[in-house]
C-alpha cells in the first residue's frame, strides 16, 4: 500500500485545510484511516481515525469540532477539514493505515504511512 498525502500550506490562524491523501495497492475500504501530526522536535501524535466504511470516526481531543475525517472508497482516498485553525496546529502531518480500528490511537497500530503533508498556521 502506498499513500500520497496533500493540500498542507501556509493558513493564518481562523483558517481553514483540506488535507488528501490518496492510497494505491490493496482494498482501500479494508483498511482503517488515521492521521497523525509531527511538530518540530515533538513526537508524531494521533489526531483521528475513520473506520473501512466511513461510519466510525475519533478524534483527539484537541482537535474535536475543528476537524473532521471523511473517505471516499471510491476515489481510495482519505480527507482531513481542518477549521479554526491555530499555531499549535502547525506540524507535518502524515496518513496511516491500520487492520484494526479498536483502540488504534497509536504509531505502532499503523503499518503503511504517507510522506506527509507541512500545514503552518501563522498567528
Amino acid at each position: 500500500v502506498q499513500l500520497q498525502a496533500s493540500g498542507g500550506g501556509l493558513v493564518q490562524a481562523g483558517g481553514s485545510l483540506r488535507l488528501s491523501c490518496v492510497a494505491s495497492g490493496g482494498t482501500f475500504s479494508s483498511y482503517v484511516l488515521g492521521w497523525f501530526r509531527q511538530a518540530s522536535g515533538k513526537e508524531r501524535e494521533f489526531i483521528a481515525k475513520i473506520d473501512g466504511r466511513g461510519m466510525s470516526t475519533y478524534y483527539t481531543d484537541s482537535v474535536k469540532g475543528r476537524f473532521t475525517i471523511s473517505r471516499d472508497n471510491a476515489k481510495n482516498t482519505v480527507y482531513l477539514q481542518m477549521n479554526s485553525l491555530r499555531p499549535e496546529d502547525t506540524a507535518v502531518y502524515y496518513c496511516a493505515t491500520s487492520r484494526v480500528y479498536s483502540g488504534a490511537i497509536y504509531v505502532g497500530d499503523y503499518n503503511y504511512w504517507g510522506q506527509g503533508t507541512q500545514v503552518t498556521v501563522s498567528s
